[in-house]
């Protein structure tokens, strides 16, 4: 029993990564507990394990007393003198007791503790390996589908991919080697449960960073990530050296770098766009491929939302297809966006410029009136001033 007990505990260390301690501890604790349910107490119950021979020794202790109220507990001092005559009042004695005489609830006891002690430290020692890559890319080997979840088998354990997570247009077929976000290291009732992710905005960040070393080394950053998995991606950047243009290192010598992300991404549309303090600016940017002739910003009770012109041949592109490009626009700003032609801009100020020339209109012919009005005044004075003249004269 010892070489297969030793060799047992040897495959668990290498098939699970659990230790040989942690295991013996388990045995430990359910030889205890099979004990006590066996002899309805286990306060005198000592485990011994020798890791040579492999073996388990259970032990009950006993106290030498002068008279014995409980045989469990303790012993006469007429028997322990029996034993070894050097014994006295006071004194502990040991008694192993054989597994093999627990029987059948000691022994189903003792299997269903072993196997609780190892679910739990195979939990936690997942939980602990696990735990670093939480957040970055792993490369996992998919092995089987259901109705809710993708699993993914990563090193020794197997990684869940939910359905939201999975890419719409992709289909993932066992041995598929592929690459998955860790976005989730915990537990559940059935042990540890691992979550990734094909469609999480931070999987573009993370292919960006392994595509594009000054990413990785902060140089360029990353500011924002607006995605729709499968289908478009916007990201905001912005350089920390003013001698680097973050687009362009993004997109690499004739779009290389950029490529490698889509290509990863099985086609998924990538814009890049400069990310500027400017609020207008930044609005505009995150608006490409569309041309913005002007932002407008909405009153102070309501200052996260921009109105956007932009020219009447460019209104479908700023719109986008279902809506997509200003959706992702305003996720990547942070605004919410109104999207108006140029068209109807412009006949709002027609309507001002008519109003404006109707009141100039008015006012040229009030000064008319009154400029003909002065002038009839002279005129009669004039007159009036030569008939009196001519009166003087006659006299």
């Amino acid at each position: 029993m010892s070489k297969e007990m030793l060799e047992a505990f040897a495959t668990l260390e290498e098939t699970k990564g659990i230790k040989q301690e942690v295991i013996v501890e388990a045995i430990e604790a359910a030889l205890v507990a099979a004990y006590k349910k066996n002899y309805n107490q286990a306060t005198n119950v000592v485990v011994k394990f020798d890791e040579r021979k492999g073996d388990f020794r259970l032990m009950t202790e006993k106290v030498v007393v002068e008279e014995v109220h409980d045989d469990r507990l303790e012993i006469s001092l007429k028997d322990a003198l029996a034993i070894n005559r050097a014994y006295e009042l006071g004194d502990t004695i040991r008694f192993e007791v054989a597994p093999k005489n627990f029987g059948r609830i000691a022994a189903q006891t003792a299997k269903q503790v072993i196997m609780q002690h190892l679910r739990e430290a195979e939990r936690n020692q997942i939980i602990s390996e696990y735990s670093k890559y939480e957040d970055e890319l792993i490369t996992g080997t998919v092995e089987r589908r259901d109705n809710r979840f993708v699993y993914v088998k990563i090193g020794n354990v197997e990684a869940v991919m939910p359905r939201n997570d999975q890419m719409p247009n992709e289909i993932y077929n066992p041995q598929d080697q592929i690459r998955v976000l860790v976005t989730h290291v915990g537990s559940d009732s059935k042990g540890a449960q691992i979550t990734v992710s094909r469609t999480a905005p931070d999987m573009v960040k993370r292919l960006f960073e392994q595509e594009v070393p000054e990413i990785f080394d902060g140089t360029v950053e990353i500011i924002s990530i607006a995605r729709e998995a499968g289908d478009r991606t916007k990201i905001a950047v912005k350089s920390n050296d003013p001698n680097i243009d973050p687009v362009g290192t993004c997109v690499g010598q004739r779009g290389t770098r950029v490529q490698n992300v889509v290509n990863e991404l099985d086609g998924e549309n990538i814009d890049i766009v400069n990310y500027e303090q400017d609020p207008s600016d930044f609005i505009a940017n995150a608006l490409n491929p569309a041309e913005v002739i002007a932002v407008q910003f909405g009153d102070e009770a309501d200052e996260k939302s921009a109105l956007v012109i932009v020219p009447d041949y460019q209104l479908s592109l700023a719109i986008g297809k279902k809506g997509q490009n200003v959706r992702l626009a305003a996720r990547l700003t942070g605004y919410k966006i109104d999207i108006r032609p140029e068209s109807e801009v412009e006949f709002v100020d027609e309507a001002n410029d008519n109003t404006e020339e109707s009141t100039d209109s008015v006012s040229n012919e009030k000064q008319s009136g009154t400029d003909n009005e002065d002038q009839l005044i002279d005129i009669q004075e004039t007159k009036q001033n030569l008939e009196i003249n001519e009166h003087i004269d006659n006299e």
